[in-house]
């Protein structure tokens, strides 16, 4: 496989290194690795942390800014970032309103932010911290006890941020935070396997012809394995999946997140046919957002995620941001 990398283990350092040069609006320290927003800590302001394992650009570094993210702490591939790490970005996002926690349920991740706050409480931080457990295409997994986190991280992460914004306390800021992973559910799909920089190769085998229903965002098994199928076929299995655990009875909010090698050519005729299934089944869409967001580095595939909405969450959705991987509104 050929890969745009000197070697395999500089990786994650070269990639932060570039988003420093990039975003001079964020602050990165490559050495210890955490992401910050350069005006932190902002006064009067609850802090959002968020991490994981590196591999899922923009998630999660590319959601630290205004509106969003205060802090992004990136773990090795596939790997959670360690306890310090998050100890760290807490510490230096903190205006002593609080820290949220944003924690995508795989194991390594619950425990390290888990030690992670005890460590913070112990330094004087007030944190909470809120699971996202959205993926409805199985209950365990590979890296999981229960369903895995994946796209309504980003529901969470730009709701909640909006909510920190406006200056809503700690405890506002975390139950809007677990509303909207509550009322969020995502499927997954992937045509072709990625590859990590250390192996080198696909890290599972998916035979030419057959797609992997509800894969996970590391390669992780789905449902089943089929023939490949239309783009129309696919929107019908990912949204039922998704409608039969959500059974939402308003407005949605869609993404239709990208797994890193699909073009936005198939990505925006997948969205018609997405659309199309939310009609047939009387699910009104609110908005719609189309592109690559939590990716499985260069996997050919996709995902969907809805998010039941009432005014509230829309109005905090619609909330200006200001980050490298999602701006509207200034």
């Amino acid at each position: 496989m050929k890969m745009l990398i000197n070697v395999p283990e500089t990786v994650v350092p070269d990639a932060l290194r570039g988003m420093a040069a990039a975003h001079p609006e964020l602050s990165v320290d490559v050495e210890r690795r955490i992401v910050v927003r350069r005006d932190a800590p902002v006064a009067g302001k609850v802090a959002l942390v968020s991490g994981g394992g590196s591999g899922h650009e923009p998630l999660h570094g590319g959601f630290v800014g205004a509106g969003m993210l205060d802090a992004a702490c990136p773990g090795e591939v596939f790997t959670s970032p360690v306890p310090d790490q998050m100890v760290r970005a807490a510490a230096a996002v903190d205006s002593g309103k609080g820290v949220l926690f944003i924690v995508k349920n795989y194991t390594g991740d619950v425990l390290n932010f888990n030690m992670a706050a005890e460590l913070a409480e112990d330094e004087g931080i007030q944190v909470a911290s809120v699971l996202v457990n959205d993926d409805v295409a199985v209950t365990d997994s590979l890296y999981t006890a229960g369903r895995r986190g994946t796209g309504a991280t980003l529901f969470v992460e730009k709701i909640a941020g909006a909510a920190a914004e406006e200056g809503a306390p700690l405890e506002r800021v975390e139950a809007i935070a677990r509303r909207v992973n509550e009322a969020s559910r995502s499927f997954g799909v992937a045509l072709a396997s990625c590859t990590t920089p250390a192996k080198g190769g696909p890290t599972f085998d998916l035979p030419a012809g057959e797609l992997e229903l509800g894969v996970g965002i590391h390669g992780e098994p789905g449902r089943e394995r089929r023939a490949m199928m239309t783009s129309g076929e696919i929107a019908d299995f990912a949204v039922d999946a998704v409608l039969a655990d959500l059974q939402p009875s308003g407005p949605v909010l869609a993404l239709v997140n990208g797994a890193g090698a699909t073009p936005l050519l198939e990505l925006y005729g997948f969205t018609a046919e997405v659309h199309r299934v939310l009609r047939e089944r009387g699910v009104p869409v609110a908005r719609t957002l189309v592109g690559n967001y939590v990716t499985s580095l260069d996997m050919a595939g996709a995902s969907v995620t809805l998010c039941q909405v009432d005014e509230e969450l829309l109005r905090l959705w619609d909330a200006p941001v200001q980050t490298p991987g999602l701006r509207w509104g200034r």
